[in-house]
């Protein structure tokens, strides 16, 4: 017995195909579908929840997923890394020079004619404007209400000669303007300006005086009535824009000028000039 055990032959048994062959890896190719479907059902949950701008951008890139490749780098919007739309300076600007371009109402110039009547009838009131009415003088422009404070040629009228110190006889007169400027919304441009005499030196010239004037006027206006806020911008012109264009050495021109602009103006003053950083640019251009 032992020898016909030790001569029984070994018989090996090869399986093929089997339940492990046929789902090796089956699994995985259903797994992957599921995850995907899983996916998709979170995506469109997230959709339904946002905004109306947000679904038509993500929609745009399924549309054409090229164009955004083209335009934009890292995200579905031009030059965007979100989903979320971010609203371009252009648009912004375009949209306020198309209304600016408008320019005022009819009402609006009615508006500030009735201010220009009343802050007239306040100023009739008072001795100082009877002495120096020639020197006021009222405009009414496309920008708005513009009021010229100038100088005469014998005494000073509103400033001390080559200062930017206000004369007391005088200053009742931009009190009772900034009084009644005050009571509207519009907003306030001060500009000074000089005759071409007015040599200085070269720490103190034109520029300086001009500067120096227009901010005495807005000093005194902000502490009479005028509000902080309406106040734009102070300028400073030197001898640049002469009153009197063929006498540029006339005292007329050493003046103040408050002009009130109208709303279209305002949006006009308030644009940005929109462009790229010309510094990074040339750095990476080489």
């Amino acid at each position: 017995m032992a020898e016909n055990k030790e001569q029984q032959p070994i018989i090996i048994k090869r399986v093929k195909g089997g339940h492990t062959g046929h789902h090796g890896g089956a699994w995985k190719v259903a797994l992957a579908d599921f995850m995907t479907a899983m996916m998709a059902f979170f995506l469109v949950m997230w959709l339904v929840g946002q905004k109306p701008e947000v679904r038509e951008a993500v929609g745009g890139y399924f549309r054409d997923p090229g164009k955004f490749q083209r335009e934009g780098s890292s995200g579905i919007l031009s030059g965007s890394s979100s989903v979320i739309p971010v609203v371009s300076s252009d648009v912004g600007l375009k949209a306020r020079k198309s209304e600016s371009d408008k320019g005022p109402t009819d009402v609006e110039r009615k508006q500030m004619k009735k201010a220009a009547k009343k802050i007239i009838d306040e100023l009739n009131k008072q001795e100082a404007f009877k002495r120096l009415k020639k020197n006021v003088k009222m405009q009414m422009t496309s920008e708005g209400l513009r009021i010229i404070l100038n100088e005469s040629e014998n005494s000073p009228a509103f400033f001390e000669p080559g200062s930017a110190k206000l004369l007391q006889k005088s200053a009742v007169i931009l009190i009772t303007i900034a009084r009644e400027l005050g009571e509207l919304d519009n907003r306030i441009v001060i500009e000074g300006h000089t005759d071409a005499q007015y040599g200085g030196d070269k720490i103190y010239t034109n520029w300086e005086l001009s500067a120096d004037r227009a901010n005495s006027a807005r000093e005194l206006m902000a502490v009479s009535g005028l509000g902080e806020d309406q106040i734009r911008e102070v300028r400073g012109y030197a001898d640049r824009f002469p009153m009197i264009m063929h006498n540029p050495n006339d005292a007329r021109n050493r003046r103040v000028t408050l002009l009130v602009l109208y709303r279209s103006t305002e949006i006009a003053y308030d644009q940005l000039e929109v462009g790229g950083d010309l510094l990074a640019e040339i750095e990476a251009e080489g």
